[in-house]
């Protein structure tokens, strides 16, 4: 029966959480709320709870146990990509884009962003290409339209990989999905979710650029540039295999994958002091860590609502109301484009356990495909988006006006043809 207790942690989630959605307009990082709220949520939780403190705790350090899992996960993965960024391997891929045209160039940026992000995170990977375009598109208006296709491929690729979006990752790392079987079954889905709103700028892109594009975006690389990029990205591949082959937790093989790297890159550098910037102990200041830290604070404050027992009320009320599972998936895709996917897909692990949903049930790939692509809907709505909006200053309006409609289409035909598929 709901209580006191459960409406002040109800209510201290609630406002934490507009003030992360609001972060853009508010200017109070998502991160300081998301650590405030983690923290009051359990405080909350254990002063009220009947349970003894022992037990209490115990099943706090068990929830500890598997964010640090996601958390040793995303630090080594920032690093490994950190690290190419840094002796500039990403030119091996960048420099050959010299395409003149709208349509083609269009397409280009398309395919690298889809296929980068499911190797790397549709973050970086926005961030990389949006930088790319500053380079090669000079015109901000003509550049408005390959941001948007940026985001869209970026949040469709990092859906069918284990390593391309964090909400992949948290369900890969939690047990819902396996690498090899959510791979197989949404590659093709999300695929179509960018191939629609891609189609859907083609016939509206103009023949040609109104200005021609520089000649020159070519930037030096550093010393062994070549061997960081394929070790770094061959890495990061690597990791589902050594989980599939070893068993051992996914974070054990990008430790391993960022060893080697950090090993090798020594090597190379140690006897040049002007290469101190090429080194992993610099690197390590580059690396996101206040996002890292809002994983941190939004998976502790979901896993009070499931200790207390919120989560399973609500699982409750949305079998009875809802009861379909792909309706229930296809809800959570447009909740993502209003509010963080992330908590949104931790609140799902919680409601839903696996003796309820076994390890790659049909729910636990919608929920990928969902939680990846719905994002895309509103800028707001992914950290492909919010990073968007900060380096190109695009605001909401604008982009609903440009990508919505499109993005709702790409996500409804994904989810049609993976049903269709799964049938």
């Amino acid at each position: 029966m709901f209580n006191w207790d459960w409406f002040l942690i109800i209510a201290v989630f609630s406002i934490g959480y507009m003030a992360i959605v609001l972060e853009y307009y508010i200017k109070i990082n998502k991160t300081a709320v998301a650590l405030l709220i983690g923290a009051v949520c359990w405080t909350i939780y254990l002063y009220s709870s009947l349970s003894p403190a022992s037990e209490n705790l115990l099943q706090l350090g068990h929830h500890v146990a598997d964010v640090s899992q996601i958390i040793f996960f995303l630090m080594g993965a920032m690093t490994l990509v950190e690290l190419i960024d840094a002796h500039k391997g990403f030119q091996i891929i960048t420099d050959r884009i010299t395409c003149r045209s709208q349509k083609g160039l269009l397409w280009i940026v398309a395919m690298i962003t889809f296929f980068l992000s499911a190797a790397l995170d549709n973050l970086t990977t926005t961030i990389l290409m949006v930088s790319l375009l500053r380079k090669i598109v000079p015109q901000r208006t003509e550049r408005f339209v390959f941001c948007c296709i940026v985001v869209i491929a970026a949040n469709a690729g990092g859906a069918w990989t284990p390593i391309g979006d964090v909400t992949t990752t948290m369900l890969w790392i939690n047990g819902q999905i396996s690498a090899l079987a959510v791979m197989k079954s949404l590659f093709l889905p999300s695929f179509l979710s960018l191939l629609i709103p891609l189609v859907w700028y083609t016939f509206r892109a103009k023949g040609k650029f109104t200005t021609d594009l520089p000649k020159q975006h070519k930037v030096q690389i550093e010393p062994g540039a070549n061997l960081v990029f394929f070790l770094g990205v061959g890495g990061l591949i690597f990791v589902p295999v050594f989980k599939a082959v070893t068993g051992l937790p996914p974070f054990m093989g990008v430790i391993l994958a960022l060893a080697v790297l950090w090993i090798v890159t020594d090597a190379m550098h140690h006897r040049y002091e002007e290469r101190v910037h090429l080194r992993v102990p610099h690197i390590l200041t580059r690396v996101d860590t206040s996002g890292i830290l809002f994983f941190l604070g939004i998976l502790l404050c979901v896993a009070s609502l499931q200790t207390a027992g919120i989560l399973q009320v609500v699982a409750e009320w949305l079998n009875t109301t809802v009861e379909s599972q792909s309706m229930i998936a296809t809800l959570i895709g447009f909740f993502s484009a209003i509010i963080d996917n992330v908590p949104l897909v931790a609140g799902t692990i919680g409601m839903y356990p696996l003796d309820m949903y076994p390890m790659d049930a049909s729910f636990w790939h919608m929920i990928a495909y969902a939680a990846g692509t719905g994002g895309s809907i509103l800028i707001v709505g992914s950290s492909s988006g919010v990073a968007l909006m900060g380096i190109e200053k695009i605001d909401f309006i604008s982009y609903m006006k440009k990508a919505s409609i499109p993005v709702i289409a790409g996500y409804l035909g994904g989810m049609g043809l993976y049903l269709l598929l799964s049938s």
